[in-house]
């Protein structure tokens, strides 16, 4: 049916592929690209001999338009998957547009010198997508996107509208490490040590990184300590669910996880500012990163589940009413499937899901769109059958 081209070959990207491989229906062709394409070639010979999707690999600098041009315009595909890193986002999305395809990506753009991430860079793009009748989605891993396609999915079935959402993600796995990070440990980084900020009659409220905390006692996990953060789906949700009146985003991390993180904070390797060291100028992050485990490598070991859901509050024939829309995930199901744990899991099935949305045609239309704006019900549906189920409940508990 259709040919993919996926930008990536890391944890979330491995999944994605991994998926795509399993949906060969769809996904007829794919090529991996990335800059080191041995990492490519290498799950090409693990995939290849399990699948009836065409597998290509390619090398590829995600900062540079025109080899990515070159490269679009060579494979000629439906779709491109951006499942690099943030910061390239806008590259690969000047790319598509000046090879004529459609995009896709999990996270929002984020500047390397700021640690500031937000839809503005991407909004801007609107214009330029719908003039070259085009589609880009934007956020379509787990939070944002599957987040996003249960809000829209609860305001088309549930609600009348919508006023309240948290949106609460836990992950209750043990990897073994007394610090790691189950995604790319900049970004991860960068994102927990931010100031918080939510959503709230109209204008944003701030708050101090790890300021706001609640326990929430999570099915298949039971009780953690979470903590309000800003996140983008934060930002598109408040644009596009009619009538909200607030919107927080909780995250779950465990006291040796935080008392790390503090330590390594006072003494300055979070920082994003260059130092010199021996003649040369470093990020303390990035040697931070290149000195922690590899998200990639934490699967064998983390045990445990995820818990990740919107608790949306609001009103439908003129009574108030609450709904809680989850998926709980289990690391070592996800390992055993498809080599990852379940962090790299639930981002890696939705993009896969949200690119088969478009090579079908059933999310289409000229611009930039962020997945709430598109029918909820096929995904929702393929949630189900590509291995993210869904529950719910019509009286769940509710955060203060």
């Amino acid at each position: 049916m259709g040919k993919a081209l996926i930008i990536g070959c890391g944890g979330v990207a491995s999944v994605a592929i991994h998926k795509c491989c399993q949906n060969s229906e769809v996904f007829e062709e794919i090529c991996i690209a990335s800059r080191t394409k041995a990492k490519c070639d290498k799950l090409r010979g693990e995939l290849a001999p399990k699948t009836k999707t065409a597998i290509h690999t390619a090398q590829v600098d995600a900062n540079n338009v025109e080899e990515l041009t070159a490269l679009i315009k060579q494979y000629q595909p439906d779709i491109v998957m951006n499942l690099a890193l943030p910061y390239q986002d806008l590259t690969i999305m000047d790319a598509c547009l000046a090879a004529g395809v459609h995009y896709l990506d999990t996270a929002n753009y984020e500047p390397e010198d700021t640690a500031k991430f937000e839809y503005k860079w991407q909004w801007a793009y609107r214009d330029r997508f719908r003039d070259a009748g085009l589609t880009a989605v934007l956020g379509c891993g787990f939070d944002p996107g599957v987040t996003g396609v249960f809000s829209a999915y609860a305001l088309k079935h549930e609600f009348d509208e919508i006023h309240e959402i948290d949106i609460l993600d836990c992950n209750g796995g043990d990897h073994g490490y007394p610090f790691a990070t189950n995604f790319n440990p900049e970004i991860n980084i960068r994102e927990v040590s931010a100031n918080g900020s939510y959503w709230e009659d109209g204008r944003w409220v701030e708050t101090k990184p790890m300021e706001i905390k609640r326990e929430y006692d999570f099915e298949g996990v039971g009780k953690k300590d979470m903590y309000l953060l800003h996140h983008e789906e934060l930002e598109s949700l408040a644009k596009n669910i009619p009538g909200i009146r607030r919107i927080r985003f909780f995250m779950t991390f465990g006291q040796s996880y935080l008392t790390h993180l503090k330590c390594l904070e006072n003494v300055g390797m979070t920082s994003i500012e260059p130092i010199l060291y021996e003649g040369r100028e470093i990020v303390p992050l990035q040697f931070l990163k290149a000195v922690l485990p590899d998200p990639a490598s934490l699967g064998p070991r983390t045990v445990g589940k995820t818990n990740i859901g919107c608790i949306l509050r609001g009103v439908t024939d003129g009574k108030e009413k609450d709904y809680y829309l989850y998926n709980i995930c289990d690391h070592q199901e996800c390992y055993r499937e498809v080599g990852s744990q379940a962090v790299s899991y639930t981002t890696g099935v939705p993009a896969m899901i949200g690119a088969m949305m478009v090579i079908k045609g059933l999310w289409k239309g000229p611009g930039v769109f962020n997945v709430e704006e598109f029918d909820p019900d096929p995904f929702m549906e393929a949630l189900n059958r590509w291995g993210l189920p869904w529950k719910e409940s019509h009286h769940p508990v509710l955060v203060d």
